[in-house]
């Protein structure tokens, strides 16, 4: 007999609109305590500094997080020209000056050569690894870290208001591990006038919106009562890009059981053709979904069975 887990039994999504200050993390922590779910975990990190659309994944939402980290995200940024600072951004110390400011037309000059497929180097504060220890905890040790370049893609990149010499607002639609702290920095050297992130939303995190999200407080009020149910997303809304597909109450139950089912009858009832081998799926009987499946040869193996 299986381990009993604790906490209530919620399935889907939830968007929170994270506060400065806390970590993606703690923030999990909180909302786990205000609505006693048995499992949870989120779709993104934030740094602590950044507000904005932080996804959680409740039950068996969690198996579909990779899914939307995956999707596009959407910042708005602040960069203070002239200093360089430990971390990339206002919490770090300053390690380099300039009395420098670009103008208006060197910033939009430079902002293209950041679009596209470009090299990044993360910040030293950051929670990649290396040797085994996230790098952060190295810097904060004052151990050496050495971080290398890796390849992310950077959809757009646009100046968005100029409100003082000192500052620069951005806003930047990126793919998965993009670091906005970096593109701050670079940007800065690139300019030659030094600067970091002063202020950083996420704004979207691929289908999930600024407009779906709910403060903390809004949901400590709501605490556990049944309100907390009506608020959450269905599972298959981090799974907008990958193509569905309907399925009988017979051929469901046999991927529930990890049983293939032949492709062609269920690839005839869908409006989608574009179906090739080894795309990735996400079943549906009864308008709930199934599992995440493949498609394979012939046929349709499941990958995770949803239970819900």
């Amino acid at each position: 007999m299986g381990r009993k887990v604790k906490g209530r039994a919620l399935h889907g999504w939830l968007v929170v609109d994270k506060p400065s200050g806390l970590t993606s993390t703690a923030v999990v922590n909180r909302v786990r305590a205000m609505t006693n779910a048995a499992k949870i975990g989120h779709g993104g990190t934030l740094d602590p500094l950044a507000t904005g659309v932080l996804p959680l994944a409740l039950g068996e939402a969690t198996k579909t997080v990779s899914y939307a980290m995956d999707g596009l995200k959407s910042y708005r940024f602040t960069v203070r020209w002239g200093e360089e600072r430990t971390t990339d951004d206002s919490e770090g110390e300053v390690t380099k000056t300039t009395a420098e400011r670009p103008t208006k037309a060197a910033i939009e000059a430079a902002l293209p050569a950041f679009e596209g497929d470009i090299e990044q180097v993360p910040p030293t504060y950051s929670a990649i690894k290396v040797a085994g220890e996230r790098a952060y905890a190295l810097a904060r040790a004052d151990k050496p870290v050495e971080l290398q370049s890796r390849k992310v893609h950077i959809r757009k990149f646009t100046l968005d208001e100029m409100p003082d010499p000192d500052h620069a607002i951005f806003d930047v639609e990126s793919g998965r591990g993009a670091y906005m702290r970096s593109l701050a920095r670079d940007l800065g050297r690139a300019l030659g006038v030094l600067g970091h992130v002063a202020q950083l939303r996420r704004t979207r995190v691929g289908s999930f919106t600024e407009a779906q999200a709910i403060s903390l407080e809004k949901l400590a009020a709501i605490g556990h009562s049944e309100e907390v149910e009506a608020l959450l997303l269905p599972i298959e809304t981090a799974l907008d890009d990958i193509p569905a597909l309907a399925l009988t109450e017979v051929e469901a139950r046999h991927l529930k059981r990890g049983q293939p089912v032949p492709v062609l009858p269920v690839v005839s009832r869908s409006p989608s053709k574009d179906l090739r081998q080894g795309a990735v799926v996400c079943v549906m009987s009864d308008g709930k979904p199934v599992a995440l499946a493949r498609i394979n040869g012939g046929e349709i193996r499941p990958l995770r069975v949803l239970y819900v």
